[in-house]
């Protein structure tokens, strides 16, 4: 069996399918272990973690990290890059847990050098960025926002504020917490970590100003966007407004999805055979749903569907509190008007929103300005052209990462001395 993704999702299928007995090896295209969620981290976090990797290695399973799959050659083959080297997978089973990334939202200068992903800077100063007595802003929505701001205060950042689009009825939200007691011990960690630090609803930046780098954000509270603003001097602006799910190697193995998700049964099967899913795939939860999700995946595809569904009450319990997450922090549709005429969406190709604007679908905007067709290959733009202008891209084809030349001249060589595959 082979799983895609050494987050939590994938190290919990790794290691319950390991555990069955079943031969497993995990890729995953990260230099370590952990995912985004658990990249650097120490102390209480990383101890689960520890838990889990040190069960992969007590069942045997193979790892290889640093290995970035981008393309499906056959049923039960994968073809993946490493450093130096063109990489084939065989596999009978698959467990496909690859995460998600930040969703970014074009408002002016929003290309600006220092502002980021709220997750992006995060991962940057865990690889040693240094972040201590830099002024911060932290925008977007979601949780991970709260995260972020406590993980560089904890390093010494100054908070100036934390801007959350969502409205107050965020105290809805809080209620669902009280059917989460974990839940609510991390809120009130987090708060009392963020003491002091204003937090702002219906708020959200409209412009960032500066000469080559950013030295002030200005931000928006109300609805109506372009009143009630004011400015913050700052050197980095931490933006992300919630998570993407990564569905693209999903939707190359045909999985079906459904409103971006990848749809899987009860025990976390999708509709093509021997192919599972676990994780922010199929639906954007946290580490304890994707936890639960990758062991029940990892138990079923190591036949053992009844100790699987000794995990399907904790499952219910979860994505009900993920569903109460994706109501409260919806994105307000006056965001839409964040973006100028002459602001940019496509970053990889510098396609301005006036430009995008012309057009009525992704493949005609696709066809007429390249949006879409730079290194992120949509990834970025992809998301935001979908909540600007309800576009979906019209299908997903490899190489689903940029690869080397080399690699694809092999794949090349390949078809030419095999016509039929």
């Amino acid at each position: 069996m082979l799983v895609i993704g050494a987050g939590p999702a994938g190290l919990a299928a790794a290691a319950c399918a390991a555990e069955c007995g079943v031969m497993v090896a995990m890729v995953d295209d990260n230099p370590a272990l952990g995912g985004q969620i658990w990249r650097g981290d120490s102390g209480t976090a990383w101890s689960e973690a520890v838990r889990w990797v040190d069960r992969l290695h007590a069942a045997g399973v193979q790892i290889f990290c640093g290995t970035r799959v981008f393309h499906q050659p056959e049923l039960g083959k994968l073809l993946a890059e490493q450093v130096d080297h063109l990489v084939e997978l065989s596999y009978r089973k698959l467990i496909v847990a690859t995460g998600a990334r930040e969703l970014f939202l074009p408002f002016p200068s929003w290309t600006l050098a220092n502002v980021m992903g709220a997750g992006g800077l995060q991962a940057l100063v865990k690889s040693g960025l240094p972040i201590a007595r830099k002024r911060v802003l932290v925008a977007g929505s979601g949780p991970l926002l709260l995260a972020v701001a406590a993980y560089l205060r904890q390093c010494g950042a100054e908070i100036s504020v934390i801007c959350e689009q969502a409205s107050r009825s965020l105290a809805r939200f809080g209620l669902a917490l009280l059917l989460q007691p974990g839940k609510m011990r991390q809120g009130f960690f987090l708060r009392k970590q963020l003491s002091g630090i204003p937090y702002l609803a219906d708020c959200w930046p409209v412009a960032a100003r500066g000469h080559k780098a950013l030295e002030e954000v200005v931000i928006s509270q109300g609805f109506n966007i372009g009143t009630k603003t004011r400015t913050i001097s700052c050197d980095y602006l931490a933006c992300g407004f919630h998570l993407v799910p990564n569905t693209e190697l999903a939707q190359l193995l045909r999985c079906t999805l459904r409103n971006g998700l990848v749809q899987t049964d009860a025990l976390q099967r999708t509709s093509v055979p021997e192919i599972f899913c676990a994780g922010e795939p199929t639906g954007v939860g946290g580490l304890e749903l994707a936890l639960v999700e990758g062991q029940i995946a990892g138990l079923a595809a190591g036949g053992r569907s009844d100790s699987a569904q000794l995990l399907f009450a904790a499952r219910k319990k979860m994505r009900s509190f993920a569903r109460a997450l994706d109501r409260t922090f919806a994105l307000h549709r006056e965001l839409r008007r964040m973006p100028r005429p002459e602001t940019i969406v496509c970053r990889c190709e510098d396609v301005a929103y006036s430009r995008l604007a012309q057009h009525r679908s992704w493949r005609a905007a696709k066809l007429q300005t390249r949006c879409g067709m730079g290194p992120c290959q949509g990834r970025v733009c992809g998301p935001a052209t979908h909540f600007l202008f309800d576009w979906s891209p019209d299908s997903v084809r490899p190489p689903i990462f940029p690869t080397r030349f080399e690699n694809l001249s092999a794949l090349a060589f390949k078809a030419k001395r095999n016509p039929a595959k």
